[in-house]
């Protein structure tokens, strides 16, 4: 075989491999199957016992917007290919400095989200856990001076983690 015939071999044989490969790049660093073309998440209900009223539409926009914005996935009510559900479980805050007089210096305020993703492209993707995040805050300054400021914060990051546990894949 002449060195010609060996380099077409070669090409037609890396041609044939690169064809029959499907790989999804994303620049959100998202890894998506190339096959998935829907995601539902639907609305997710606060069920905390200590309740923000507005955290259930915060969080469950945010994420909607995530995959819509960051994915070629649409959005549909139910039966997604990647699908969510989920819940808020706690939303609590709690002292964490304390200073020498018994007094607290700092408080944190902890939002914990239950989330149930289903993988319909890949079912090895599937999950069922929670995840949390959290601030601190002085606490000479009053909850409701701070949730405007603290809950998009901890929703950013729950958002970023829930994102990241369904889709990065590393």
């Amino acid at each position: 075989m002449n060195i010609k015939r060996f380099a077409i071999a070669i090409a037609s044989l890396a041609a044939g491999v690169l064809v029959g490969c499907k790989v999804t790049y994303s620049l959100s660093g998202a890894s998506i199957p190339a096959n998935a073309k829907t995601v539902s998440i639907p609305y997710f209900p606060n069920n905390a016992t200590l309740v923000s009223p507005t955290l259930s539409a915060t969080l469950t926009d945010e994420l909607q917007t995530r995959f819509t914005n960051q994915t070629k996935l649409e959005l549909v009510p139910e039966n997604g290919d990647l699908a969510f559900e989920g819940e808020i479980t706690n939303y609590s805050v709690q002292p964490v400095a304390v200073t020498s007089n018994d007094v607290a210096a700092e408080n944190r305020l902890t939002i914990t989200v239950k989330v149930k993703f289903t993988n319909r492209i890949d079912p090895t993707f599937d999950f069922n856990k929670s995840f949390s995040a959290f601030q601190q805050y002085p606490s000479s300054s009053d909850l409701s001076s701070v949730e405007g400021a603290l809950i998009p914060e901890l929703v950013s990051q729950l958002v970023d983690d829930i994102f990241n546990a369904a889709v990065a894949n590393w």
